[in-house]
């Protein structure tokens, strides 16, 4: 058993590496925005998906060390951890595929509010002025 010194030595390099970690993520942020020298990378697409994969991956590091330290799940047993972690993965899965749903969904009401908005050819034919209407629903 660790002592409060010993744990709290812990706690204090946990906030410090987290801290240096976010703040790592904020200059990557703002050097892909243009703020920090390089202003064209603003402009140039592969630094936005660069920077972005970066920027995932130092965030899933924080989330992978507060679940591991702070939550006591590196000291469990793997079948306790896998009970709380795959439900979560399940629902990460879960809102990803539902966004794309959506995506999709909104691709498909914008094409149909373009298509409405078409001019498209009479496909009914027209009904002949010298006859009568009760005469017209007979020929049919």
């Amino acid at each position: 058993m660790k002592s409060y010194e010993a744990e709290k030595k812990v706690v204090y390099r946990g906030l410090v590496l987290l801290a240096v970690v976010t703040v790592i993520e904020v200059i990557f942020s703002l050097f892909g925005k243009g703020y920090l020298g390089w202003k064209e990378a603003y402009y140039i697409t592969w630094v936005h998906y660069v920077v972005g994969f970066i920027i995932i991956i130092l965030s899933l590091y924080k989330a992978y060390y507060i679940v591991a330290v702070f939550m006591h799940l590196a000291m469990e047993t793997k079948t306790l951890v896998r009970t709380i972690l795959i439900p979560l993965l399940l629902l990460v899965f879960a809102i990803g595929i539902f966004l794309y749903e959506g995506v999709h969904w909104g691709n498909n009401r914008s094409y149909v509010l373009k298509q409405d908005l078409l001019e498209s050819e009479r496909i009914v034919p027209e009904i002949p002025q010298d006859i009568k209407v009760e005469e017209y629903e007979g020929i049919h």
